[in-house]
């Protein structure tokens, strides 16, 4: 039985004031139809399409991020979320059975999906609402049963004072028998107070159809205004706490501390506080991770210690230590046992085993080998202004204080620049380079007079 989701992703959500669409709005620095899309994709549908409107480019422009074989539908006008799933019958016409979503709604998660739908193909319906059970439904379209039975969808302001305190609510998440569904979409109408076409109105037209109750009442949430929007994120980083704490990481507090929904991290980990952690990044066992640090799509080993560090697209091997004060670019490796201190940039280097890289100094593509000692104030000189060009150090090498390497350039194994040096040739194997200007000394210099005089 092959599978499509719609993802409707096309409305303004003018209460949220932004100039981007509301799906784009972030939950733990992640688009909340990023989130959608996940739970999509874990699941497996054959078929994805997400429906766009309101300035579309930038829905598209985020869609062509991830891996995922998406296809979008446009919808000129907001008429409604049936009107929307019309801008998708392509797909709809395609599939066996389809399942629709609101991508405002970044708690529905693959297991919900899956559980859903086996309910759907053993109940025979045509039709299945994605329900939950939560304490305040005010606002939220209840779900009406007869004897257990599912029968209705009925509007908040439609409620009689006993339907009111129904806390079972429809999710605006279905699944749908494809045949029926099409032919439903072209008989909604828009006779509402809105003037527009309702999917809801497609449970009442195809008739046939049943309720699945999730264990996970957060599934309904989502956003219309920032208020809502910092609700769901503070119960998304709860949520990520929770997890992470399972799992065996501890906390001591989690003051300034955010973490992202895909980060891994292994136990006996320590995250402390003021710590970003975001994007696809995985942390290995006993670390100690902050204060103060900043990580991002990065992989981390094990029994490392990052203190006050920015790191983005990284990695750092086994038993390392950086900080304070690092920041390691994109491109960046730090292969095991590697110590880098205070005030250190590295960027699209490879930096060997065991080398140490104490304070002040910046490499910039660069290959350096094991048990390589930079001294003080060290610079690759990477760029000409207008290309960029490698420099390559050899394991053992010795690099004294304020040496500036000109790249390209090569320094051998066991090789030694002098302090102050500026290396513009190969230095030899074992070997020791000064590259110095010779020292002019200009008696009763001018200038120090006109100090004087002042």
């Amino acid at each position: 039985m092959t599978t499509g989701c719609v993802i409707l992703a096309g409305g303004e959500g003018k209460r949220m004031k932004s100039e981007r669409p509301k799906v784009l709005c972030e939950v733990l620095k992640k688009p909340m139809l990023g989130w959608v899309l996940d739970a999509a994709e874990e699941f497996g549908f054959d078929e994805i399409g997400v429906i766009t409107g309101f300035k579309c480019e930038l829905t598209e422009e985020y869609l062509q991020t991830r891996s995922g074989n998406i296809t979008t539908y446009y919808q000129k006008k907001q008429l409604g979320t049936g009107d929307a799933v019309k801008q998708a019958m392509e797909l709809v016409k395609g599939v066996d059975c389809v399942c629709v979503l609101n991508g405002d709604a970044p708690f529905i998660n693959a297991e919900t999906l899956r559980r859903s739908f086996e309910f759907h193909k053993s109940s025979g319906e045509d039709v299945t609402v994605i329900t939950a059970e939560i304490d305040d439904p005010t606002g939220y379209g209840r779900i009406i049963r007869e004897n257990g039975e599912f029968t209705a969808i009925r509007e908040h302001k439609d409620c009689s004072p006993e339907e009111a305190k129904i806390c079972e609510v429809n999710s605006g998440a279905y699944w749908f028998n494809a045949k029926a569904l099409a032919a439903a979409l072209p008989r909604l109408t828009s006779n509402n107070a809105n003037g527009e076409f309702y999917l809801t109105d497609c449970v009442e037209l195809i008739g046939r159809a049943g309720a699945f109750t999730s264990d996970d009442p957060d599934i309904v949430l989502g956003a219309n205004t920032r208020k809502a929007l910092f609700e769901l994120n503070e119960k998304a980083r709860e949520r990520v706490f929770e997890r992470l704490m399972n799992d065996g990481v501890d906390f001591i507090v989690k003051d300034g501390i955010i973490i992202g929904p895909d980060v891994k991290i292994g136990c006996d980990t320590l995250v402390l506080p003021n710590t970003v952690i975001l994007g696809k990044t995985t942390i290995g066992k006993n670390c100690e991770i902050g204060a103060n640090s900043h990580i991002e799509d990065c992989v981390i080993g094990d029994n490392v210690k990052l203190d006050n560090v920015k790191a983005v697209e990284s990695t750092v091997e086994d038993n390392v230590k950086i900080g304070p004060f690092a920041q390691l670019r994109p491109g960046t490796v730090i292969r095991r046992g590697v110590k880098i201190g205070d005030f250190v940039e590295i960027k699209n280097s490879d930096i060997g085993e065991n080398t140490s890289v104490a304070h002040l100094t910046y490499l910039g593509d660069s290959d350096v080998g094991r048990g390589v000692n930079f001294g003080c104030g060290c610079v690759t000189a990477n760029y000409d202004g207008v290309n960029k060009f490698r420099t390559e150090i050899g394991s053992n090498a010795f690099i004294g204080c304020n040496t500036n390497l000109i790249a390209p350039v090569k320094v051998g194994e066991n090789a030694t620049t002098g302090a102050g040096s500026t290396i513009t040739k190969e230095v030899p194997p074992n070997s020791l380079a000064v590259e110095r200007s010779q020292t002019r000394i200009i008696e009763n210099w001018q200038k120090n007079f006109k100090r004087k005089k002042k």
